[in-house]
């Protein structure tokens, strides 16, 4: 029972890792705008303004 809870502890330790990665690496890239334009568009279209 203790190998499989620190075998859960790795795992979610490597996807965080590797979540902050892709989180940087589309800053890096530039592409908050576009991802907060998108959700702007989104947001307005489900209230019905857009």
């Amino acid at each position: 029972m203790e190998l499989s809870y620190v075998k859960k502890a790795a795992a979610q330790a490597v996807l965080l890792v590797v979540g902050i990665a892709m989180l940087c690496f589309g800053v890096w890239r530039g592409e908050t705008a576009t991802v907060l334009s998108k959700a702007i568009k989104l947001c307005l279209e489900c209230v019905g303004i857009g």
